[in-house]
């Protein structure tokens, strides 16, 4: 069945590769990106490029209810591109799995409250603020009747880990790209996909 998929942070790694996955389904794609220079790459892989920072509640929420979504496909991550400063992030992807997560849930509520599916991760996070954000996003997704989807760390290209596999769980991101497609329709719960 052919459904409007509102992807938050379309313009990363597996959002990328989820846009003309979705599309070839049938599916119409809201692809969200804070980045304006982004856009273009965005229609090119035939999404519906909707320029939103996530952390705009008010603006959020409008783009939400323009699109009238069936579904909002949250793959959301403040990472850099350099892997050997991802702890500086910490606090800034614990944003947005928190007061984003909860922005997307809020413009859901206001627009028919589709269903929600948002990224997680299936390996333990050491005790610290991105542990904290993960256990309360995915609890707010679980609560609303949504799914959580507790990826494996990704190889291949576009990944940190393109020349090589990083330790389990783990999953090549063409595959989560594939299973996320696939579990568009499961009931509320939470999804692992690993290799």
């Amino acid at each position: 069945m052919a459904m409007r998929i509102f992807l938050a942070g379309a313009s990363g790694v597996i959002g990328q590769r989820l846009i003309p996955r979705l599309v070839q389904q049938g599916h119409v794609v809201g692809a969200m990106t804070r980045s304006a220079g982004k856009t273009e790459l965005l229609r090119g892989l035939g999404g519906q490029a909707i320029l939103c920072d996530v952390f705009d509640r008010e603006a959020l929420i409008q783009a939400v209810v323009d699109f009238q979504p069936d579904v909002i496909l949250n793959e959301l991550t403040d990472l850099p591109d350099d892997v050997t400063k991802i702890g500086d992030h910490e606090d800034l992807n614990a944003r947005i799995r928190t007061e984003g997560n909860q922005n997307l849930i809020e413009a859901a509520r206001k627009s028919g409250s589709p269903k929600i599916l948002a990224q997680s991760v299936a390996w333990q996070l050491p005790d610290g603020p991105d542990a904290r954000a993960l256990a309360e996003l995915e609890a707010s997704v679980l609560a609303e009747g949504g799914v959580v989807l507790s990826y494996g760390q990704f190889y291949g290209p576009g990944t940190y880990n393109e020349q090589g596999q990083p330790a389990e769980p783990r999953v090549h991101i063409d595959r989560a790209a594939d299973r996320t497609v696939e579990v568009l329709g499961e009931p509320s719960g939470v999804i692992v996909i690993t290799d």
